[in-house]
């Protein structure tokens, strides 16, 4: 219901989402010839790549094993109820040396909105209830990585900063780009006015931007990963060293203090 009152010229975050994709596939050394992406919004996603296969976010994915030799999961892995489902699911679909691409909201988004809402209904009602989505950690979706099997794992992010008029204004661009809140545990009623006007003067307090806006923080993270494969670089076995380190930085080894 979310997705289908979204605006296209909202999806400023799925641009800056694409434009890091773009990048990091410029700094690999290989071909992609069967790629595909998932991602709720086929449109503005389908000339990242030509003839890419687009297949929605799904529970269970489009996906047929060995199919493909690069998977991008784009901006939809913090809405997945499983997102070790959604990263396994894409491992199986994988070749071998596949490459996986996964862009998602990270941890501090919107941690702004979240702390002001949550001060501001406890002050107004005395209660808290859930507004804005739990997302994950860097650390934490670099390890969903590994569990889910891939080889050579890395993780990383680009914070992003937009300024908004008023609360108001943000959650009317939520809105516009689907990212507002539909957790199971939502009140099922109007929140009170009062309730904004509140987050609204705790907002503007505790983070505010030039010109009397308010900042709102975007946190994109990157994670690539790749199927395990023979010709992949691996670690030495521990021990098998045949320099030792002081040697390769030319200075002189002792010991630590105890």
């Amino acid at each position: 219901m979310h997705r289908a009152r979204v605006r296209e010229d909202a999806l400023f975050l799925h641009e800056a989402a694409i434009d890091e994709i773009k990048d990091r596939l410029s700094l690999v050394n290989k071909t992609f010839t069967a790629p595909a992406i998932v991602s709720p919004f086929a449109d503005i996603w389908s000339d990242i790549i030509p003839d890419a296969r687009i297949i929605r976010d799904d529970e269970v994915l489009d996906l047929q094993a060995g199919s493909h030799d690069l998977v991008i999961h784009a901006m939809a892995l913090h809405w997945a109820n499983d997102p070790v489902g959604q990263l396994i699911q894409c491992n199986r679909a994988l070749q071998p040396d596949g490459l996986m691409l996964v862009i998602c909201l990270g941890g501090e988004t919107l941690h702004e909105l979240r702390a002001s809402l949550g001060q501001a209904e406890v002050e107004v009602t005395g209660g808290l209830s859930p507004r804005v989505a739990p997302m994950a950690e860097l650390r934490d979706l670099g390890g969903l990585l590994q569990r889910a099997g891939f080889a050579l794992p890395v993780a990383d992010k680009l914070p992003l900063t937009a300024q908004y008029r008023d609360i108001w204004h943000l959650m009317r661009d939520l809105r516009a780009m689907g990212e507002n809140n539909a957790l199971t545990g939502r009140l099922r009623h109007p929140t009170h006015r009062a309730v904004f006007s509140k987050a609204q003067e705790i907002y503007r307090s505790h983070f505010p931007a030039p010109d009397g806006r308010l900042s709102a923080t975007f946190e994109l993270i990157c994670l690539t990963g790749w199927l395990p494969d023979e010709s992949q670089p691996k670690p030495l076995r521990p021990g098998s060293a045949q320099m030792r380190l002081a040697e390769a930085l030319g200075t002189d080894e002792g010991k630590l203090p105890d």
